[in-house]
């Protein structure tokens, strides 16, 4: 499994990220071919070598329209949904600008629905977002970490006035995750860049993997150490095939929500970083129906998990456990079939293919296109994937 590692002593910004990504490896037509999709106009990439600190690093410049806003949830989010992007790329960029706006929302006390975006209402938030996500995609990622976080001081100009720094909305992005407090007297990290790193990253210490990669993205600004964001990129040692890894079950159990609520929880659950989520119906004391909900995913989400179970059930405690996993490397990859060309996810068990699957909105959508069974486009899809795989 290929693993990034963003370890950011002078911070992050969205900017940064996209600079750190594509240092490493991303080319900048792959973030632009992902944002076309999202037909929004007044927007321009330019990747430019810097020095910061004596050391080098990529600057990304997004350069924007300040006539194109965006001052609800619902505007960023539009464009999103009704793009070409796949769909974990279209839930994962969701999620990042849904975790902004409930950030704000808490901040300033009204409904998400009601936030109106400032300073992250321009399109730069929507291609920084969706920016890091296909970054990630492009370079193979499927599991990211996070250093802690430095918070820096002093104040910032935005349109409710001069805050403290860090931001009141960064601040609360930040919750469950180690921050300090590194000296340096300035924004270190944006309500965007925490945003991004909080939705997509685990916190914790560098994983074990054979280095591949490395990339630096620089910051705007001068600072007393280098303002650069660095991503370490490589496989996860030792391979997966062989090795095991830690998860945590989130568990609650519920016998008094509308069950129409279950379903938007577990999309939300997803978006906040769970693996997999499932319900158990369970008989409770005095014979009442209830509902065990089990979420799976890394520990340094437990935390975030934990608030969004209190905050959308009507649970008032969360119990969790930690637990061993062995789990097949997998990988995308794309096939030209007579169907057309599709996504399959590939496990292999000492190198050997075990399951190709594909991806099932594409089977879906070409049975649609075609007026074909899904169960026999499915079938279809699976026999050619698998002889084209298979030695």
């Amino acid at each position: 499994m290929r693993v990034a590692y963003f370890d950011c002593p002078a911070g992050a910004s969205g900017d940064m990220v996209l600079g750190a990504l594509v240092d490493a490896g991303c080319p900048v037509v792959a973030l632009e071919k992902a944002l076309r999709t999202l037909e929004v106009g007044g927007w321009r990439l330019e990747a430019r070598e810097v020095e910061r600190g004596g050391l080098r690093g990529t600057r990304v410049i997004v350069e924007t329209d300040p006539e194109v806003r965006f001052h609800h949830l619902a505007d960023l989010v539009a464009p999103i949904e009704r793009s070409g992007l796949p769909e974990a790329v279209r839930r994962r960029a969701t999620a990042i600008l849904t975790r902004l706006a409930e950030a704000e929302s808490r901040v300033h006390g009204v409904p998400v629905e009601a936030v109106h975006f400032h300073e992250v209402g321009a399109v730069d938030t929507l291609v920084d977002a969706v920016g890091a996500v296909a970054g990630l995609g492009a370079l193979g990622i499927e599991a990211v970490y996070v250093s802690p976080f430095p918070l820096g001081g002093g104040t910032v100009e935005t349109a409710h006035g001069r805050l403290p720094v860090p931001a009141p909305a960064t601040v609360e992005l930040l919750r469950g995750f180690p921050v300090y407090d590194s000296g340096v007297q300035a924004e270190l990290v944006t309500p965007t860049g925490a945003a991004i790193l909080t939705t997509l990253a685990a916190p914790g210490r560098l994983p074990a993997m054979r280095l591949e990669a490395q990339g630096s993205g620089a910051g705007t600004r001068e600072l007393p150490i280098p303002n650069l964001l660095r991503v370490l990129v490589g496989e996860a040692h030792p391979p997966l095939e062989a090795g095991q890894e830690t998860l945590t079950a989130v568990e609650t159990t519920i016998d008094d929500m509308s069950p129409q609520l279950y379903e938007p929880l577990m999309e939300r659950l997803f978006e906040a970083g769970a693996l997999d989520v499932y319900l158990t119906p369970v008989v409770m004391k005095r014979s009442r129906p209830g509902v065990v909900l089990t979420a799976f995913a890394p520990p340094g989400r437990v935390g975030v998990l934990t608030d969004l179970l209190f905050r959308e059930t009507t649970s008032i405690g969360i119990r969790w456990r930690e637990f061993g996993r062995t789990r097949l490397p997998r990988e995308l990859v794309r096939l030209d079939t007579t169907l057309g060309p599709i996504t399959f996810k590939v496990s292999r068990l000492r190198g050997q293919p075990i399951t190709v699957t594909p991806e099932f909105e594409e089977v879906r959508r070409i049975a649609r296109e075609r007026g074909l069974p899904v169960r026999e486009v499915l079938d279809r899809a699976r026999a050619e994937g698998r002889a084209q795989v298979t030695p």
